[in-house]
Formats: structure tokens, C-alpha cells, sequence
């Protein structure tokens, strides 16, 4: 008979072979496209047999949703605390974001682009569609408090800023460099990020300061 613990450790590793197949089909996705994606592929990918991944994911359609689900989870993670000053919410969201993304840049491929969205369950590209307007509200939120507290430029619109965020957010992501020089590169362009918003009477002592 099997234990409490035991089963609870069972569950645990179940969940954590669950992790390692989407993470993997993400990398499909990333480098191969959508269509790429099978059980077949999935499973040469991970080194394990398709039945293996049927134990998991019962059609194409579950491994999609759980895709999706991993997508969510990852993104949710780079939101920083909400009792944070606005510069530093978008600071920590912007090297969060950037980071993780880059890490799975299917992730950046399934919410980029339309043909990709296209080609999930409806159920799924509806979920992920949610994703984008989250991070967009979200960004225009930290840029709107900014505004008003006197720490970010208000000559221009809320609106009009959030894209220089989430482009700078993308481009980060999708950084080649090696991880040092990657670094380096990133708290340099933050610095120009933070430098734009930055209404022209704050001192840059406003914003936190990156980690050497």
C-alpha cells in the first residue's frame, strides 16, 4: 500500500517529467516551428519512447494545452511584487521578463506570432492572446503610476512608451551573446531604457541600481 508520502513524491516527479516534456516541445517549437511538434518528435527529442509521452499527455491536443499552462506559469513568475515603486516594478519586470523568455524562446514564438497562435486550439490561443493583454496593461500601469509620482516623462502618453518597454523586453530575449557579455549588454540597455522614460528633472538615483 502506498504512503501518503510516497504517493506525494510520485506525484511530485510526475509533475516535474511534466515540466521537462514542455520545456522540451517549447524548444521544438522555438527552433523547428509548431508544425514540428508531434509526439513522435517530442519523444526523440526527450530520449524516451511515444508511449512514455501518451502516459503523460493523452492526445496532441493535452500536450498543447500543457504548452500553454507551462507558457502561463513562466510568465506570471516575471511579474515583481506589486508594493514596489513603479520604476523598480518595471525594472525588475524588464530583466524578469527578458530573462525567462530568452531562457524558452518558443515562448516568444507562440505569442508573437499569429501563424503560431493560429495553429493551437482555439481554447489555447485565447489563453495566451489573455497573456499579451496582461503584460500589456500591466506595463502601461507601471508607466500611468510613473507619470503621476513624477518619475517617468509625461509629454507622452502611457500608450505610446509601453512598446519601447516590451520592444526592449524582445530584444534582450532574443540576445546571442554570451552570458557575461549578455550582462554587460543588458544593464546597458536598461540604462538607456530607464534613461528615455525617465522624466528630464528625476535623478537617475530614483531608480535602482543594477547589480554589477
Amino acid at each position: 500500500m502506498l504512503t501518503f508520502c510516497r504517493v506525494r513524491e510520485l506525484r511530485r516527479k510526475s509533475e516535474d517529467r511534466q515540466v521537462e516534456l514542455t520545456d522540451a516541445a517549447l524548444h521544438i517549437i522555438a527552433t523547428k516551428g509548431i508544425a514540428a511538434l508531434s509526439t513522435r518528435s517530442l519523444a526523440a527529442q526527450v530520449g524516451l519512447s511515444s508511449g512514455a509521452i501518451f502516459r503523460h499527455f493523452a492526445s496532441i491536443e493535452g500536450l498543447l494545452d500543457a504548452v500553454v499552462a507551462r507558457v502561463e506559469s513562466v510568465l506570471e513568475s516575471t511579474y515583481p511584487a506589486p508594493t514596489l515603486p513603479p520604476v523598480e516594478r518595471l525594472e525588475r519586470f524588464v530583466e524578469a521578463r527578458s530573462t525567462a523568455v530568452g531562457n524558452q524562446l518558443g515562448i516568444l514564438r507562440l505569442v508573437l506570432s499569429e501563424q503560431f497562435l493560429l495553429a493551437l486550439p482555439e481554447r489555447g490561443s485565447a489563453r495566451l492572446a489573455a497573456c499579451v493583454r496582461k503584460t500589456q496593461a500591466f506595463v502601461v500601469e507601471c508607466v500611468r503610476e510613473g507619470q503621476k509620482a513624477g518619475a517617468l516623462r509625461g509629454d507622452l502618453p502611457a500608450e505610446t512608451l509601453a512598446p519601447i518597454v516590451m520592444g526592449t523586453v524582445q530584444m534582450l530575449a532574443l540576445s546571442t551573446s554570451k552570458t557575461r557579455q549578455r550582462d554587460a549588454e543588458a544593464r546597458a540597455v536598461l540604462g538607456s531604457l530607464l534613461a528615455l522614460l525617465r522624466s528630464p528633472t528625476v535623478a537617475p538615483s530614483l531608480s535602482r541600481k543594477s547589480s554589477p
